[in-house]
């Protein structure tokens, strides 16, 4: 029994070295590449385009279809008369203001008249459309073109929803097919989808036609930049990995969004502003020819050889060369190992990858649903709308540029609860503080925290996941944020059932999601997983308090090896 005891234990060992030898080889391969040398340099300065498209499709959307407060129905009779005196003739007083949805139902012909309606005259809702004054949206946008406004209030959100929508159909279908097709065709289809639905956005004429272009559009948001996000990743080494992952997102996301109220400003027409914010996705033309596929895929994928012409050309770039001894045991391993298969259905197969999976869903749903949150109620402020925006986007460099100086040093663990739990501190406490300084204070802080705590959780999940499954397993994590940025406009729609609502349900979601957090495993400084055996053993091998653990996983293959040898 002791000597089959023992020779069980040579034979796991062997077959656990070889079912790392991949994995290890190219880890290998890559440092001699050099870590982060010029191809990477330039690789991370690609993702620019990228970076700043994914802020125009997430919200370029507020900029068109912004609402202009000041409206009142429009009588064309009155369309003569200079704005003032035909505002107050057509609509009736409601306090300090004026009611925007309601109009006299009075004899013009008898009112121009006397200039004035008799106080008798009924009130009814608008006949004839809305004028807008455009004096805090200073341009034609869709809401004031074709009048969604009142009774039409709701095409604004279902256009936002629908959009959403879109977004889990494409990052679930995008996500599957950078893991089976590749990562650079998925880059240019989900580029290219967002090209046609923002061009076809522009010629629509209703909500439905309005609707579909912006759900065509939705379907790239956000495989048009995490695809790349992930591909540039996989070609960095680990020391330089939260620099790249976090500071693309700082500068290129974050100029994206410091960039786009000036821009709709300067062009002043929803149109136009499509047109320049659109364009652009063609650009995606050029990355078959200029962007190399994940040599890490390639490798998963059985294709060798198209795995080491990626890395001569890594060679030739940095000026560096791969000793070949190094170069032939990564051929021989990679040869040696079967093109994988697996996909998301061994990842819910798997239970310690099923629980990571659920666990890291929670809480990328946790930081969607309170970022967004935040967001929305930004109007809170009391600014103009465009500064606003500017204000609360301005908190997203700084805060992601100090995650890339801390996260390597503190943890991913670390850097994505701690920050989500006191900017929920903050954030219920802003609930029970008076409307003014104190308040936006609060939330700016509570913003810039959860900034911090959401770009750590989207390295995080991408350093959990095996490279086969890496990309739609991503896809299907950031669909989950979908869903919470669904909810979110109810979530501060609650705001008319109790002024502090909203920030009570954003502060116990960050709470919650803070200590669910806690279970997942630190990744900071390890080799991403090149398997679904290596995610497991990543998973098992960490309790709640950091210490490491000797988990030995199986596969049945393996079992069935070792039951072979034994006998």
């Amino acid at each position: 029994m002791a000597a089959e005891a023992m020779k069980l234990k040579d034979v796991k060992e062997e077959l656990n070295k070889k079912s790392h030898a991949d994995s290890d080889a190219l880890e290998t391969v890559l440092t001699h590449v050099g870590e982060l040398g010029r191809y990477q340099k330039m690789l991370f300065l690609g993702m620019a385009p990228f970076g700043i498209f994914f802020a125009f499709v997430y919200f370029v959307q507020m900029f068109i279809t912004a609402t202009p407060q000041r409206h009142w129905c429009r009588v064309p009779e009155l369309e003569h008369l200079d704005l003032e005196l035909r505002r107050n003739l057509t609509a009736p007083s409601a306090g300090d203001t004026w009611e925007r949805c309601l109009m006299y139902d009075a004899n013009w012909t008898h009112v121009l008249q006397n200039n004035s309606v008799p106080p008798d005259t009924p009130i009814v809702a608008c006949k004839n459309g809305w004028e807008f004054e455009l004096g805090d949206i200073p341009y034609e946008t869709v809401v004031s073109e074709r009048g969604w406004v009142c009774e039409n209030a709701g095409y604004t959100p279902l256009a936002q929803t629908i959009f959403f929508v879109g977004s889990f159909v494409g990052g679930i279908y995008f996500g599957w097919m950078a893991d089976h097709f590749g990562r650079v065709p998925a880059l240019v289809g989900s580029n290219v989808i967002a090209f046609v639905g923002g061009v076809a956005s522009i010629y629509t004429t209703g909500i439905w036609d309005f609707a579909f272009c912006r759900l065509l559009v939705g379907m790239s948001y956000d495989s048009c930049f995490m695809i790349m996000y992930i591909l540039v990743l996989e070609y960095v080494g680990p020391r330089y990995r939260t620099w790249v992952a976090n500071l693309s997102i700082a500068l290129y996301f974050g100029g994206g969004c410091l960039i786009l109220p000036w821009l709709a400003l300067w062009i002043g027409d929803w149109r136009n502003l499509l047109w320049a914010t659109t364009i652009p996705f063609l650009m995606v033309i050029a990355v078959p020819y200029t962007v190399p596929e994940s040599a890490r895929w390639l490798s998963s994928r059985g294709r060798v050889n198209d795995a080491v012409k990626v890395i001569r050309r890594f060679e030739k770039v940095n000026r560096t060369k791969v000793p070949d001894d190094v170069m032939d045991e990564f051929i021989v391993s990679a040869s040696q190992t079967r093109q994988t298969n697996e996909s998301m259905k061994d990842v819910f197969k798997s239970g310690p990858l099923r629980k990571m999976m659920l666990i890291m869903v929670v809480v990328y749903m946790a930081c969607a649903a309170i970022f967004d949150g935040l967001v929305r109620m930004s109007e809170g402020l009391g600014f103009d709308f465009f500064i606003t925006f500017t204000l609360t986007s301005a908190t997203e460099i700084p805060s992601v540029t100090l995650l890339a100086f801390v996260l390597d040093k503190w943890g991913r663990r670390i850097l994505t609860c701690g920050p989500m739990i006191i900017s929920g501190v903050l954030i219920l406490i802003a609930a029970f503080v008076p409307k003014g300084v104190a308040q936006v204070s609060l939330a700016i802080m509570a913003r810039f925290l959860i900034n911090m705590a959401y770009n750590a959780a989207i390295q995080w999940s991408a350093e959990l996941l095996p490279t086969p499954v890496r990309a739609s397993g991503t896809a299907l994590i950031h669909v989950s944020g979908y869903v919470a940025t669904i909810v979110s406009p109810y979530i501060v729609y609650s705001e008319h059932v109790w002024r502090s609502l909203p920030l009570l349900i954003l502060g116990v979601i960050a709470v919650v999601g803070s200590s669910v957090g806690l279970l997942l495993p630190e990744t900071n400084g390890m080799q991403m997983p090149q398997t679904i055996e290596e995610g497991e053993k990543i998973v098992s091998s960490y309790t709640l308090c950091g210490k490491v653990e000797e988990v030995e996983v199986e596969s049945p293959e393996e079992n069935d090896k070792m039951k072979a040898l034994i006998t």
